[in-house]
């Protein structure tokens, strides 16, 4: 069930994905001259009856009438001239077709290779790039320029077609249209000289539009036009919650590099595709080649600084390569594997992927390796009963034996030939010294110590011949009859066999240790690699601190030039320098399409930077540069991986560093605007109620003062004093809190008696709150503190107000001076009054806040402790609020330092 759902939600993302990007539409046909140009105008003519935005970006009439009255009436982005070789040559303008954004772009003859210097190489990259734009696309294209067909095509034509499609595109298919004419009527329109002019249609009678080819090529866009719309159907059924279709499992795909490997790439990848399965491909190292590919520490050396590679063995890296980007290109998985034992590892890389079929080539037949049952294809038939295993022929075969021979005798010529004679030469000396010297009679170990020496620091094959030569000379120097290869005694042979045994043996147990080490330390090096980048980045804070981490690392772990922009940060400065506008035009092309650019690539590559885009999911968060040495002629496959897996995590660390961003810069707006609402209000309320009781009290006076007694004049001016006082201090407050923000507030300290600060502001309270009760106890033998007067007077009278304020009528407020801890006096004052939830009540000393219930409620400006901490703050000391005795009320108090006692007379 769970399987299920999953692959349900899979098909959900892969809908809404294909819904958000542009649809592709292709008309495909078995030959050139069907109508796929024609069908496609035809179609467009309807949508523009429709009144749908369709522009054409590029058509190729061929001179054809019929072609050219169907583009009559259909607007067009107008055609870019490029010289190239002292010609002017036209190309579809992209840039000028994505300004124009229409709703659908026809463009023909998907499979074309555009002039050098344009931006892709392809015009399948410019459509896929119109895609990402979110224009739908119709296009055309001819079955033999699909990719995984190519030697398909080739077998059956005798014709090797060079430009090609990657099946990976016809995945972004919205749907797909089979324009076909029987094999008759398409060479009577070619007789007629409707596809070709007349001398160019007598050549293509004679080799491409035979019957036969044309009747094959015809089943082949069936059967691509069937395999697509089943996968269409899988998906719509899955999306839907419906079952009863049966998805195949994965297809694996083993390579070699020895001379098949494209040709198994494509014909596994069309095995696949038949079957509706994912697919990958794989390569195991087993060590013979160990040079080739970087390893271990050898990630953080430049291609120059390894040894020379061979020429057979830099062959074989490139079609490795070659075979990988192939297989990326139709959309397969690739990987590098590290094992001695290569079934093992296919059956164990099966087994980890779910796969249901392995794909090889055929392999060597050596003869003893057969009687053995020691050959790749009987290992694999032996322990993996449950694959399906495809062996898959090829024309190269014949020539493989003697490149491997080739590149054994040209490895051979590296130095391996020097180990061994020195190590044989070094175990004949070593014996002879020894049975001299020492007396010994057998001699076996010496040997054997030099064969394990040779297939330690070399492959097997060394090994063997380490071992072959160790026997005969034991045999020869050290085995009577001496100086001969006859053997007098059955000791002897018996002997000299079991350790030409033993020697092979270890040597295979040895050179399998190595390889394992190799293995290890490639694995060790990406680890730390990883776990150095991960770190950095775990320390980083914002954006630019990631671009710092992150080219740093890249840097040392890549041995290249790195360079990173992140959301409009670059860096470092010195590799920000070294890009030139060519370089930026490449990168920016990398973010804006979130596919690589530059070297090592298809997509601009003039430039000396490789590219890869930063992203998470759809959205494009930046960009990675990074410029090996050029004399570097190609990426290893590790080095490309290691890469890859980095820009992985700058980019989940980036998005990380943009939401903590973007919540600080949330909060802090929210803060501002809560902040603002309460100035607003307590300007709006506070300040205005005041203005409002003194104009209305100077109103009266002036207008019925001369009718009234002393008694009403006497009050209404009351009035006014007491809100001017009111307004006062608001305003006053305001400005506290003022000088307080901009630390502008001075200490002019003194000398001054508790009790008299404790009395002075009860006065003052007195004469603006009359009805308050305030009782106040104050412990006998209180000093003198050293503090600002008026501010901690200011700073008494906002907690004695703000607790008279919002106690009951008639109910006391307490005031309690009492000596604390550590030199200091407690001041708490108490009122009567419902009190303060205790998750709000570190809260209340904030600038504007107030609680709807509690000491705050919804009156004064929610400044007045905000002035208290700050002024009891400014003399090192502490505000709280504490829960009033027996949990009713609230208690703020105040703790200030007193200083030390002045002496009297002193």
């Amino acid at each position: 069930m769970g399987s299920e759902n999953a692959e349900r939600a899979d098909a959900l993302m892969e809908g809404l994905r294909r819904q958000a990007a542009g649809r592709l539409t292709l008309f495909l046909g078995a030959a050139p001259g069907v109508g796929k140009t024609c069908a496609m105008l035809t179609r467009a003519r309807e949508l523009r009856r429709q009144g749908l935005d369709v522009v054409i970006g590029f058509i190729e009439t061929h001179g054809r009438s019929e072609t050219q009255a169907l583009v009559e009436g259909l607007p067009q982005v107008p055609r870019r001239l490029t010289q190239y070789q002292g010609k002017a040559l036209e190309e579809m303008d992209l840039d000028s077709l994505l300004a124009r954004r229409p709703a659908v772009a026809l463009v023909d003859e998907l499979a074309h290779r555009n002039v050098p210097g344009s931006r892709h190489e392809r015009r399948w990259q410019d459509v896929e790039e119109l895609l990402d734009a979110g224009i739908d696309v119709y296009t055309t294209l001819n079955i033999q320029h699909l990719e995984s067909l190519n030697d398909v095509v080739h077998q059956i034509t005798g014709i090797r077609v060079s430009e090609t499609v990657p099946d990976a595109v016809l995945e972004r298919l919205r749907d797909i249209r089979l324009v076909d004419l029987p094999a008759r009527e398409l060479i009577e329109r070619l007789n007629q000289g409707k596809v070709y002019l007349p001398e160019q249609a007598s050549q293509a009678l004679q080799a491409f539009f035979s019957p036969s080819n044309l009747t094959a090529l015809r089943e082949l866009a069936m059967q691509t036009v069937v395999a697509h719309v089943d996968a269409d159907l899988r998906e719509t059924r899955t999306a839907s919650g419906l079952g009863g279709i049966a998805i195949q499992r994965h297809v694996l795909i083993a390579i070699d590099g020895q001379g098949q490997s494209e040709y198994l790439v494509r014909a596994g990848a069309r095995l696949a595709e038949r079957r509706g399965a994912p697919w990958s491909v794989i390569t195991v190292d087993t060590g013979h080649s160990a040079d080739a590919v970087p390893q271990g520490d050898d990630l953080r050396r430049a291609a120059p600084a390894r040894r020379p590679i061979a020429r057979a063995e830099q062959q074989r890296q490139m079609e490795l390569d070659k075979a990988f980007a192939l297989a990326r290109n139709l959309g397969g998985d690739t990987e590098v594997l590290h094992n001695t034992d290569v079934a093992q590892a296919l059956l164990d890389a099966a087994a980890a992927r779910g796969a249901r079929s392995i794909v090889i080539g055929r392999t060597r037949e050596r003869p003893i390796a057969r009687v053995f049952n020691r050959t790749l294809t009987q290992q694999l038939l032996q322990r993996g009963a449950r694959y399906e295993l495809t062996i898959v022929s090829t024309p190269q075969l014949r020539q493989r034996s003697h490149r491997l021979q080739d590149l054994a005798g040209e490895r051979l010529a590296r130095g391996e030939p020097t180990l061994i004679a020195v190590a044989t030469l070094g175990a004949v000396a070593t014996a002879a010294a020894a049975e001299k010297l020492l007396g010994l009679q057998d001699l076996t170990p010496v040997f054997l110590v030099a064969v394990l020496l040779v297939a330690s620091r070399t492959r097997m094959l060394a090994a063997v011949i380490t071992a072959v030569l160790c026997f005969l000379a034991y045999d020869f120097l050290f085995i009577e009859p001496r100086f001969t290869l006859l053997i007098s005694a059955p000791r002897g042979v018996a002997t000299v066999l079991l350790f030409l045994a033993a020697a092979l043996i270890a040597g295979r147990l040895a050179s399998r240790l190595r390889m394992q080490v190799i293995a290890l330390r490639a694995a060790n090096a990406h680890a730390i690699a990883m776990q150095n980048l991960a770190r950095r980045l775990a320390k980083a804070a914002d954006l630019g601190g990631v671009v710092a981490a992150s080219s740093a690392v890249l840097q040392s772990a890549l041995n290249a030039q790195a360079w990173v922009r992140l959301r409009g940060e670059s860096g470092p400065p010195a590799a920000d320098h070294l890009l030139d506008e060519k370089d930026r035009s490449a990168a920016d092309w990398s973010e804006q399409n979130a596919q690589p650019s530059g070297r090592f690539t298809d997509t601009l590559g003039q430039s000396a930077w490789w590219f890869l885009p930063i992203h998470s999911g759809e959205e494009s968060l930046g960009v990675v540069g990074l410029r090996f040495p050029d004399g570097m002629g190609r990426l290893s496959f590790e080095q490309r991986r290691l890469a890859e897996s980095m820009t992985e995590d700058i980019g989940q660390a980036a998005l990380r560093a943009r939401l903590v961003s973007e919540l600080e810069t949330a909060r802090v707006s929210e803060e501002t605007e809560r902040l603002r609402s309460a100035l607003l209000s307590s300007v709006s309320h506070d300040l205005r109620s005041p203005l409002s009781s003194m104009i209305g009290a100077a109103d009266s006076l002036q207008r019925y003062g001369q009718d009234m007694n002393e008694q009403d004049r006497g009050s209404l001016l009351d009035t006014i004093r007491v809100e001017g006082e009111r307004l006062d201090r608001y305003i006053q407050n305001l400005l506290d809190m003022t000088r307080l923000g901009q630390h502008g507030l001075t200490l002019a300290r003194d000398w001054i008696g508790v009790d008299e600060l404790v009395g002075s502001a009860s006065r003052r309270l007195q004469r603006y709150v009359p009805d308050a009760r305030l009782e106040t106890r104050i412990a006998s033998g209180m000093g003198l503190i050293h503090v600002h007067p008026a501010l901690v007077e200011q700073a008494l009278f906002n907690v004695m107000e703000n607790a008279a304020k919002f106690s009951p009528p008639g109910e006391t407020i307490r005031a309690e001076v009492r000596p604390g801890e550590g030199n200091k006096v407690l001041i708490d004052v108490t009122d009567q009054g419902p009190g303060i939830p205790e998750n709000e009540r570190r809260r209340i000393f904030d600038m504007f806040y107030s609680v709807e219930r509690g000491d705050r409620g919804q009156h004064g400006t929610g400044l007045g402790l905000t002035i208290v901490q700050g002024i009891v703050g400014a003399h090192m000391g502490q505000v709280e609020a504490l829960p009033g005795p027996d949990g009713r009320g609230t208690t703020i108090r105040i703790s200030l330092p007193m200083g030390e006692q002045p002496i009297p007379g002193g």
